[in-house]
């Protein structure tokens, strides 16, 4: 991705505090065209109607979780080739292998630093410039 302000994020937590923290993190980066969800049933609506270059979602959360939401992009061709980070507080090697089998891009671990989210979202998208 050649120009982080250009980058089409979405932002999907259940903690307005959290979506706070990833927005500002974000801006840090650069990465200023942030959408944000309280859930993963509104998060898969917005795709569908607008799709983004990056999901970071939550995997705890009500209504449609991270796991699920992450299956529900995988399955649509339409947007299958979403970058998709889990946020997540599970550390877990069953939660790591289930993300992996559902074709997590990335996951990164709360408490987590802006230099961790900039390396985490360089892993799958390229260089931020």
């Amino acid at each position: 991705m050649p120009n982080a302000s250009k980058i089409k994020t979405y932002i999907v937590d259940d903690q307005p505090s959290m979506r706070a923290l990833l927005r500002t993190n974000l801006r840090q980066l650069g990465v200023g065209n942030v959408t944000e969800f309280g859930d993963g049933d509104a998060a898969l609506e917005g795709l569908k109607c607008l799709p983004a270059h990056l999901v970071i979602s939550d995997c705890d959360m009500p209504k449609l979780d991270g796991i699920g939401l992450l299956k529900a992009v995988r399955a649509d061709p339409v947007l299958s080739k979403i970058a998709f980070i889990m946020l997540t507080s599970h550390a877990e090697q069953q939660f790591v292998r289930e993300a992996i089998a559902a074709k997590v891009s990335n996951y990164i671990v709360k408490p987590f630093s802006v230099g961790q989210l900039r390396a985490k979202i360089e892993a799958v998208l390229g260089p931020l410039t």
